[in-house]
C-alpha cells in the first residue's frame, strides 16, 4: 500500500473520510492477522507499558476532535506530524497502530508532493523517545526535530536504485540495532558527498 501513489495521495476531507481511510488501510495492513481485528476499532482498552491509550468508547469522539485541529493546519509537515501523533495517541486499533500512524503521516506528505519519512532501524529509539516526550510531557520540539531529520535523511537517499540505496543505508548506519548503536556511540548520519560518491 505504501508504494501505491494513488492510495498514498488520498487525504481525508471530512471526519467520515478519516474513519474510512483508517479502517480500510488498517484492514489491508493487518489482513494476515484476523485475530487482531483488521479494519475494526478496538473493543478493549490497550496500553504500552505504563501508557494507557484512549478508551474504546471514546475513540471516535477523540478522533473527531483531533480532526478539527488537523483541518486547521496548513503546512504539509505539520499536518503529517499531527496526523501521526493523533493516531499514535488514540491507538484506535488492537494492533498495528504505529504502522497506520506512519502510513497516514506519509500519505499527507505524498499528497503534498513532499518527501516521505522513513524511520530507519537505528533511529527507532530517537523517534520513540521524541514521541514519548510529547505524549507524556507535552514537549513538541523533540518530535518535530526527529521527524524533520528523518525526512531530510529519506530525501537524501535515492531509492530508485535498490542496490545503491542499500549501500547508502548501510554506510549511514540505518540498519544498526538501536541499542547496540547507542552503546557504541553510532548515530544515523545524513548521506554526505563522500558516502554518495562511493555508492
Amino acid at each position: 500500500m505504501a508504494s501505491d501513489k494513488r492510495e498514498m495521495s488520498r487525504r481525508p476531507q471530512n471526519f467520515e473520510e478519516l474513519v474510512s481511510l483508517l479502517v480500510n488501510r488498517h484492514a489491508q495492513v493487518i489482513q494476515g492477522r484476523p485475530d487482531r481485528g483488521p479494519g475494526r476499532f478496538k473493543t478493549e482498552a490497550n496500553r504500552a507499558g505504563a501508557t494507557f491509550f484512549v478508551a474504546p468508547e471514546l475513540v471516535r469522539g477523540t478522533l473527531s476532535q483531533g480532526f478539527e485541529i488537523y483541518r486547521s493546519l496548513t503546512a504539509p509537515l505539520d499536518r503529517a506530524i499531527f496526523m501521526m501523533f493523533l493516531i499514535s495517541e488514540v491507538h484506535p486499533f488492537a494492533d498495528g497502530n504505529g504502522r497506520i500512524a506512519r502510513l497516514m503521516m506519509n500519505a499527507e506528505l505524498v499528497a503534498s508532493g513532499e518527501s516521505r519519512i522513513i524511520v530507519p532501524t537505528v533511529y527507532r529509539n530517537n523517534y520513540l523517545m521524541a514521541l514519548k516526550a510529547l505524549s507524556q510531557n507535552g514537549i513538541t520540539g523533540a518530535l518535530v526535530r526527529a521527524l524533520d531529520f528523518a525526512q531530510r535523511y529519506t530525501a537524501a537517499v535515492d531509492f530508485a536504485d535498490l542496490d545503491r540505496a542499500r549501500l547508502i543505508l548501510d554506510r549511514t548506519h540505518a540498519f544498526a540495532d538501536p541499542n547496540e548503536a547507542e552503546a557504541a556511540g553510532v548515530r544515523l548520519v545524513l548521506p554526505t558527498p563522500e558516502i554518495l560518491a562511493g555508492a
